[in-house]
């Protein structure tokens, strides 16, 4: 772990986040670690999932003349095609997601804290291992996460609402630019609102293996960092746009073969998207572990432990 500064020197959150950087990429095994552990629960249930989908589309008659026919200067058309396939199709997704995803979240909490416990212990020996403490924040935090997704399913349905659906009923035409500004506007809303408070959720563990303490007790004395607070949100906000970077590059790099589609076979777009696909997990999973080891490094300096 880099050294950041004197105990009395005042430290911007991303002062030293560089340095934290090339630390963890000098010890590629703590990025290594991540993964494995995220891929060992998670592979499982990507598997599972793909299952489920092939076996519902096997059994549930979706018109894929209509999808493939859809164009965006008929948005009417393509919207009341998404309609009918989405009703046709949800009740057999419900069906499964009411004993799929509880198994799913339960499994990825359990290996989660004891994945994350391990990496913890690798960026620094001194911590305290405490994976059922990180397994009551884990699951705090899932449940803090579904929350915020309800709330952004929520805010596409109201856009919807009002900018497409509204008007065709009462014999308009859909407002395409207001539902993307409204979808934008309140993404973006969110995503600031979640950098502004969601570190609390991120530091509890950390401080809970830094000082030896439950979850309760974690939460209670991360809420109370003083000064500390402000350069978590810093980092919180830079890593959320890192991962927004990651996320155009990877839809950019999935597009580059797109200009070759009539001599590059289909096997060979879809190869070439999965390995972007995971080149952008390998690289979230990096910085993951480099919001980690700059928050054990700000936990160090400022002396909370």
């Amino acid at each position: 772990m880099p050294e950041t500064a004197g105990h009395h020197v005042p430290v911007r959150g991303t002062q030293s986040f560089v340095g934290v950087m090339a630390a963890v990429w000098k010890r590629p095994s703590l990025t290594g670690f991540e993964v494995l552990w995220r891929w060992l629960v998670g592979g499982p249930i990507v598997a599972l999932v793909a299952w489920e989908a092939m076996r519902i589309q096997r059994v549930v008659p979706v018109d894929t003349r209509a999808l493939e026919a859809m164009t965006v200067f008929k948005p009417v058309d393509a919207a009341q095609t998404l309609s009918l396939v989405a009703s046709a199709l949800l009740p057999a997704i419900l069906h499964v997601a009411l004993w799929l995803a509880p198994l799913a979240l339960i499994a990825w909490a359990v290996v989660a804290a004891f994945g994350r416990t391990y990496v913890l212990r690798r960026l620094d020996p001194q911590l305290v291992p405490k994976p059922g403490t990180l397994l009551v924040l884990g699951g705090l935090r899932i449940v803090v996460l579904l929350a915020v997704y309800g709330v952004w399913f929520w805010g596409v349905q109201f856009a919807g609402q009002a900018a497409v659906t509204g008007p065709v009923v009462h014999g308009g035409e859909p407002n395409l630019v207001l539902y993307a500004a409204m979808l934008i506007c309140g993404t973006l809303a969110l995503f600031v609102a979640w950098a502004a408070t969601g570190w609390l959720l991120d530091i509890a563990p950390v401080l809970a293996m830094v000082r030896g303490i439950g979850a309760m007790e974690s939460l209670r004395q991360a809420w109370k960092l003083g000064p500390l607070r402000g350069k978590l949100v810093e980092i919180n906000l830079v890593m959320g746009i890192i991962r927004i970077a990651l996320l155009v590059l990877a839809l950019v790099f999935s597009a580059c073969p797109l200009p070759f589609e009539s001599v590059a076979t289909q096997d060979f777009l879809v190869h070439w998207s999965m390995g972007v696909g995971v080149l952008y997990l390998l690289a979230s999973d990096y910085f993951h572990v480099v919001r980690t080891a700059a928050y054990i490094s700000l936990c160090r300096v400022y002396e909370v432990a």
